[in-house]
């Protein structure tokens, strides 16, 4: 697949994992049984693999793991995407009060602007380096 296109799909990915973690931060806010839906535990899990397969073949067609040594907002990214994952997990899961699961759905949020800010960029200042 050329890059073009696996940026496409990277990003698209994106897209839509972004709009099931609001739709099922939304549903832990107001009804959490939806939380139980087969496709809502399911789906996610599918376009995350996308997203981070998609994500590894892009840095392999960069010049692979050495790349993240030249090419600093790469690994501002996957740093900042372990933050977006354990804050989820908490929003999704492993908050103990409501509270708790708000604070942290809308840091994730927050986290993933960053990492969007960060891809665009391409500095691991994100939206700072706009300024």
């Amino acid at each position: 697949m050329d890059y073009s296109t696996l940026r496409l799909l990277h990003a698209g990915s994106a897209v839509v994992s972004l709009t099931l973690f609001i739709v099922r931060g939304a549903w832990m806010m107001s009804a959490p049984q939806r939380l139980q839906r087969r496709w809502a535990k399911i789906v996610p899990h599918i376009v995350d693999t996308v997203l981070l397969v998609s994500a590894l073949a892009l840095i392999w067609q960069l010049g692979g793991v050495r790349t993240l040594g030249t090419q600093t907002w790469l690994l501002a990214k996957i740093v900042a995407l372990l933050l977006y994952i354990v804050l989820g997990s908490v929003a999704l899961k492993r908050g103990r009060t409501l509270r708790t699961r708000v604070i942290a759905f809308f840091a994730a949020i927050a986290v993933f602007g960053y990492i969007v800010s960060v891809a665009i960029a391409k500095s691991p200042y994100g939206f700072i380096s706009w300024l």
